[in-house]
């Protein structure tokens, strides 16, 4: 007779933050998290994507709109988590967007957007949450307890091997790597474990197929952005990747959740690429 096998890790009693969860990989994380047992907060600029998602994650899932790049919004958020949880123990800097130029046409607006929320907005989540994560390890440590707690900041291939026309883009997603790394030192004393998850092209929103009678956008701040990829791009793409395709968003959560999970307790200061084998 077969004996029942155990699942490989549970999340129960965890919290966590995700950044952009209102769309996307955000939303399809926050699912997994919460069926893994994780009480979660999302948080996306979008209040009605945003309803949807928490609906989407359960009875575990509470839901925080506002802007990640307004300098006070990532300490309510931080502060909202453990107010509602009681605990902080997952963040996944997962919010960002696309405004691509190449550098000759590029404004100082769109340079310095792209390194606001990719990198400039990840730091003050991290360090609105360090007090919280440094007090409680103390605790902890104190009562002979070792918790591991996680970061996942969600980089790119072009922030590793870059990406003609990203130059705002690749910069900012290069230096959440070097965060990354910086912070896998500064709180291994913490026994957090800080890591990156790069991605390839992951079928997303922001590389729909150009129709050129009605590019896509998104609203940003104000302003339409102009997103999507040519259709020949995407199909070379695919071409290009040994996979033979484009990743899907609950391929993507599933690398993050790996990072938020227990199996990745003696792994941090890492960047784990993620493209189905392709490379920029």
């Amino acid at each position: 007779m077969e004996q029942a096998t155990q699942p490989p890790f549970t999340l129960d009693g965890k919290s966590a933050l995700v950044t952009g969860s209102g769309r996307g990989i955000g939303r399809a994380l926050a699912r997994k998290l919460t069926a893994c047992g994780a009480s979660v907060m999302l948080t996306d600029i979008d209040e009605a994507p945003l309803r949807e998602a928490a609906a989407e994650a359960g009875e575990r899932a509470r839901w925080l709109a506002g802007d990640l790049t307004a300098p006070e919004f990532p300490q309510q958020v931080v502060d909202a988590t453990v107010a509602a949880f009681g605990s902080l123990d997952i963040i996944v800097n997962n919010a960002g967007y696309v405004w691509d130029n190449v550098i000759q046409k590029m404004t100082d607006e769109q340079f310095q957007a792209m390194l606001n929320i990719h990198l400039v907005a990840p730091f003050r989540i991290l360090r609105a949450a360090s007090g919280f994560l440094r007090e409680a390890a103390k605790r902890e440590a104190a009562a002979g307890r070792r918790v591991m707690r996680k970061v996942v900041n969600i980089t790119s291939i072009s922030g590793v091997d870059g990406i003609a026309g990203q130059a705002g883009y690749g910069a900012g997603k290069s230096g959440i790597n070097g965060l990354t790394k910086v912070l896998a030192k500064e709180w291994g004393r913490y026994q957090v474990n800080v890591n990156s998850v790069g991605f390839g092209l992951i079928d997303t929103r922001l590389i729909q197929p150009i129709d050129k009678n009605a590019p896509p956008t998104i609203e940003m701040a104000g302003r339409s952005i102009p997103v999507g990829a040519p259709p020949a791009f995407l199909e070379a793409a695919k071409v290009a990747c040994p996979l033979g395709r484009l990743g899907t968003t609950e391929e993507a959560a599933g690398a993050v959740l790996f990072f938020c999970s227990p199996l990745s307790d003696y792994v941090s200061g890492e960047v784990l690429i993620v493209s189905g084998g392709a490379r920029g």
